[in-house]
């Protein structure tokens, strides 16, 4: 069983940044890899980013790459989001996580095991 936690979501102006943080329980986080999804408001949830099991690679959406950073320090069990020039419509609830069963990383969520509860990201025009 892998518990997530997300934390750091706000509200924040156009242009500004905010990082995202994704705790996880359990001694194999460095088995997992970790994505982050986001779904607004009547829009499906869709992908942003990922990383592998020790940050080798990573995975961005079109929309997010350049003003996303995906990171990890599977010593502290965490995965950081930074996102940068916020746009409104990054506007979502965000929530990471684990893709357990190989080492590859995915964007369907429909293949990730555990999900964390979601942090919201409110940019304002």
């Amino acid at each position: 069983q892998v518990q997530l936690v997300e934390s750091g979501g706000g509200l924040v102006q156009a242009g500004g940044s905010l990082r995202l943080s994704c705790v996880a329980s359990g001694r194999t986080f460095s088995s997992y890899v970790i994505g982050w999804f986001r779904q607004a408001p009547g829009k499906e949830r869709e992908f942003v980013s990922a990383i592998s099991r020790y940050g080798s690679s990573t995975r961005y959406a079109d929309s997010v790459k350049g003003r996303f950073t995906v990171s990890r320090d599977n010593a502290k069990n965490t995965v950081y989001l930074q996102m940068i020039s916020l746009k409104p419509e990054d506007t979502a609830v965000y929530r990471c996580a684990a893709y357990t069963r190989a080492g590859a990383i995915v964007v369907l969520p429909t293949l990730y095991d555990y999900w964390g509860q979601g942090t919201q990201v409110t940019v304002s025009s």
